[in-house]
């Protein structure tokens, strides 16, 4: 069974910065993509950013400049450092992960439970 544990959420004032962080456990064989989407009240699920295991990253608009996604594969653990952080940025934030158990079989994705970022104005 694959676990997904996420850290570091809180509330903080706006300009400020926090860092997440996602460790995947169990057995599995590699984790090809780790990524963070965020859900804010009414609103559906977006995607922040998102890493490859070669370093790719892709991210929204909205988090450019400010957000910076990174991964260990080592840890099999990805983190999302925070900057310069807005109210609109509130909302629960949850962490995936799409991973094979062997080589050349399909990928599944897992979840984490969320952590919410709480940004004051």
């Amino acid at each position: 069974q694959v676990q997904l544990v996420e850290s570091g959420g809180g509330l903080v004032q706006g300009g400020g910065s926090l860092r997440l962080s996602c460790a995947a456990s169990g057995t599995f064989f590699s984790i090809n993509v780790m990524g963070w989407y965020r859900q804010a009240p009414g609103k559906q699920r977006e995607l922040v950013a998102t890493i490859t295991s070669d370093g790719t990253t892709n991210s929204a608009d909205s988090v450019k400049g400010r957000f910076t996604i990174s991964r260990d594969n080592a840890k099999n653990t990805v983190y999302l450092q925070m900057n310069s952080l807005k109210p609109e940025d509130t909302a629960v934030y949850y962490c995936k992960a799409v991973l094979s158990y062997t080589s050349g079989s399909g990928y599944y994705s897992y979840w984490g439970q969320g952590t919410q970022v709480t940004v004051s104005s």
